[in-house]
């Protein structure tokens, strides 16, 4: 028997860093049993290019990254998700559309690397930790045994792995 992908969606703000960097990781780590997006509940309308130069070092194919409304997956035709996490405190306590098939949520929050000051090399260790964080708790998630996981036993378990931060 084949498992469905779980479809997987990543909120921030805007939509240009953190979640962006999850939908890379998911999408190149989890390929075959999810398929990883991300949106913003108000997108920046691009990528931020460290983001995208860490995606691209993953070997995720970054033409698929775009900053983008949460809008275009609450409306007909979207897919349905299984799970949406958001990333950013800002999306955290934002109202959020209300999703079709009542997806398990978690929050992941990751210091927004690029609100960080300074040179290019302060700059890119933030990418890097907020990176590694996220790659972390991906890698969680993908051991998770989601086939024998009702919903609220799955939120729970994505709560806790939003508690985990890179060693």
């Amino acid at each position: 028997m084949t498992q469905r992908r779980l479809n997987v969606l990543f909120l921030c703000t805007g939509n240009s860093a953190r979640s962006i960097l999850a939908e890379a990781l998911l999408g190149k780590l989890g390929e075959g049993r999810f398929e990883a997006y991300s949106a913003g509940s108000q997108p920046s309308g691009q990528v931020q290019p460290m983001a995208a130069d860490l995606a691209r070092s993953l070997g995720y194919p970054v033409e698929r990254l775009r900053s983008k409304s949460w809008d275009e997956f609450a409306g007909p035709g979207a897919p349905s998700m299984d799970i949406v996490i958001t990333v950013c405190d800002n999306a955290a306590g934002e109202a959020c559309p209300v999703w079709l098939g009542h997806p398990a949520t978690a929050h992941w929050g990751v210091p927004d690397p690029a609100a960080v000051q300074g040179d290019e090399d302060t700059r890119r260790q933030a990418y890097l930790a907020a990176f590694a964080t996220l790659r972390r708790r991906v890698e969680l998630l993908l051991a998770l045994p989601l086939e024998k996981l009702d919903r609220l036993a799955m939120q729970a378990k994505l709560g806790e792995i939003g508690e985990v931060v890179a060693r």
